[in-house]
């Protein structure tokens, strides 16, 4: 059973972007890459005044990451000397769009009782995602760090949750389920049970809570979890908040989770590469099939290895939005959207 925290119930709803791209306009590649980072980083709709970034007290939910276990770019691309990988170049490159950490996103929500940021995995990358972003977007304190898995783009940076217990907060609930708590006690023993801890050293002050595939509340938030395949008989959780469904890690949608799906306005859903899936992940083509299943108003895609160019397909999915209506775009480390949940 979950930790309840409150039993304060929320009348989910979400405020995203409409699509800038609903009229038939094309653009160049450099065009398409420059319109997009206007419209998601600087330009959002919300109640229907358009703000030039989120205003005071305003939910919003940012990318940490949106890359795969390695990262982008890859050493063993940079360092070839008999083939250079486009994309990998590209983002090595200062501030290009294409460089992504492990994924990961946070909600920065108020409700009556007060801001809250909740975090969703804490991968090997998460202190260098935290170190240019938190600082970048005024992020401090962490209230919950939820958990959809126990490999280690999702929870081996635990043990950097440091920083935060020794100098910003006391401790950091983590929210997860039972099966991947059993694997942390392995991977993070040391954090699991503290008694084993050399007196005076300074680790992560975790604070554990199991949930089971139930609905449960994190400050007054409802998370509903949305439990999926991420390769045969390996069990990885999205989660849900209001209308936002967030699957990162995904081979297959079991059919009683596309109940839980109904009526989602914004949906993050993981697209490893642009021709095919893996055994473990959806790759463009199956994502896209997703879509049109669930119907989101909005989806963005996360979890891109290195044969994913942003420019380019967010191109060819620019192109679907014309002839199938279905708003699909990448996803990027930064993007930030406001939201109301």
């Amino acid at each position: 059973m979950a930790l309840l925290l409150s039993s304060t119930s929320i009348s989910p709803s979400v405020v995203i972007l409409r699509s800038l791209f609903s009229s038939p306009i094309r653009f160049s590649a450099y065009g398409i890459r420059r319109f997009q980072s206007i419209r998601l980083r600087s330009s959002l709709t919300v109640g229907g005044s358009t703000q030039s970034e989120a205003p005071a007290k305003q939910s919003e939910l940012i990318f940490l990451g949106t890359g795969t276990s390695e990262g982008i770019p890859r050493v063993s691309c940079l360092t070839n000397p008999l083939r250079a990988c486009e994309v990998c170049s590209k983002a090595n490159e200062p501030g290009n769009i294409n460089r992504r950490r492990n994924t990961s996103i946070i909600l920065r929500y108020t409700n009556n009782s007060g801001d809250f940021n909740v975090v969703v995995d804490a991968g090997k990358f998460f202190y260098h995602s935290a170190l240019h972003w938190f600082p970048q977007f005024g992020l401090r304190t962490i209230d919950a760090v939820i958990i959809t898995h126990s490999h280690a783009d999702a929870i081996g940076g635990l043990d950097d949750l440091r920083d935060w217990t020794n100098n910003v907060q006391p401790q950091i609930p983590i929210y997860v389920p039972k099966r991947d708590f059993e694997v942390m006690k392995k991977t993070h023993y040391y954090l699991v049970d503290t008694s084993v801890i050399i007196p005076g050293a300074a680790v992560s002050d975790l604070q554990f809570n199991i949930i089971s595939e139930e609905p449960f509340y994190i400050h007054g938030l409802k998370v509903t979890p949305l439990p999926v395949w991420h390769g045969k008989g390996y069990r990885s959780l999205g989660y849900r908040f209001g209308n936002i469904c967030y699957i990162s890690d995904v081979s297959d949608i079991p059919q009683e989770t596309y109940l839980l799906l109904q009526d989602c306005e914004l949906l993050i859903l993981d697209a490893v590469r642009p021709d095919r899936s893996t055994p473990t992940h959806f790759g463009l083509p199956r994502a896209i099939e997703e879509v049109r299943k669930i119907r989101p108003r909005r989806t963005l895609l996360t979890g891109m290895m290195h044969l994913m160019d942003h420019d380019r397909e967010n191109a060819y999915l620019l192109k679907l939005m014309e002839t199938d209506g279905l708003d699909i775009q990448l996803s990027y480390d930064g993007l930030r959207i406001p939201i109301t949940i």
